[in-house]
């Protein structure tokens, strides 16, 4: 959450909720992504924005957050109307809906576009955290890759673990590939080093076959299935899930930086803690 104390100072700049999206529109190349949602605006608030929060998905306690600190829009990576969703506006996600629209709130989301811009995105910036340099895509053929390769030096998996705890506030689920080698400067059998690793964010845990098939040592994701152990096991290949939410922070709010910078609006994260 965040200290009402220490937010942005507002300022006198105002600018539509057409604005907004069209430059995040524009920045993110949307328009190019078949995704699973609306990207860009999906509820028009009706009111000029001088306000902006910006946050990991559209729950009811980040609106209750973007309230409390007068914000005209939210801006998320996980928005609403997905596909397969119940289409009524009932329950949950009427009581959401209707409130961001009592407070004349926009919500702006953007789902796969985030995950892949080379600059801002999840996976981009998720790599630099982990001190991983992105250097193609997962699937070769994707001109926007919303998966991606990466390389590091040499290391083990315990330091790669080590590397995302720091890095994340949390600590990795690891399922190792049991696989070692022998050691011929040392004539000891050796734990495997990992320098090729695949990255996806968020729940892509079943990219770990085409990471497996690039070549990786490695895959890191966030969410894990019960299968996920059996494919990182029987195609020898360390797997690490870093938590969906954890791994999909950092994109939301360098998207909220951007726009802060161009428009001179205050931008505020707000950090709605999920363990998943």
């Amino acid at each position: 959450m965040t200290d009402k104390d220490n937010l942005p100072q507002s300022t006198n700049k105002a600018i539509s909720a057409q604005q907004l999206t069209e430059f995040c529109d524009d920045y993110l190349a949307a328009d190019a992504f078949k995704d699973y949602a609306p990207n860009g605006l999906q509820i028009d608030g009706g009111k000029p924005i001088k306000r902006v929060v910006t946050g990991v998905t559209a729950c009811d306690a980040l609106i209750e957050a973007a309230i409390a600190v007068n914000a005209d829009a939210i801006m998320v990576h996980h928005g609403y109307f997905w596909k397969g969703e119940a289409e009524p506006l009932t329950s949950m996600k009427g009581r959401r809906i209707r409130k961001l629209m009592q407070h004349g709130i926009s919500l702006i989301a953007y789902h796969l576009p985030l995950d892949a811009h080379p600059i801002i995105g999840n996976n981009a910036k998720l790599a630099e955290r982990l001190g991983l340099s992105i250097t193609e895509a997962l699937y070769p053929h994707e001109a926007h890759p919303v998966g991606n390769i990466a390389i590091c030096p040499p290391q083990s998996a315990e330091t790669l673990m080590q590397t995302i705890t720091k890095a994340l506030g949390r600590l990795p689920l690891h399922i190792s590939s049991n696989y070692t080698y022998f050691d011929t400067q040392t004539n000891v059998i050796a734990p495997k080093q990992l320098e090729r690793i695949g990255i996806c964010t968020g729940g892509a845990q079943d990219m770990i076959d085409q990471a497996a098939l690039m070549g990786c040592d490695a895959y890191i994701s966030g969410e894990i299935s019960e299968r996920t152990t059996h494919s990182a096991r029987e195609l020898g290949i360390d797997y690490f899930a870093c938590g969906h939410h954890a791994t999909e922070r950092e994109g939301i709010k360098a998207l909220g930086d951007l726009v802060e910078q161009h428009f001179g609006l205050p931008v505020t994260f707000i950090d709605i803690d999920n363990p998943a």
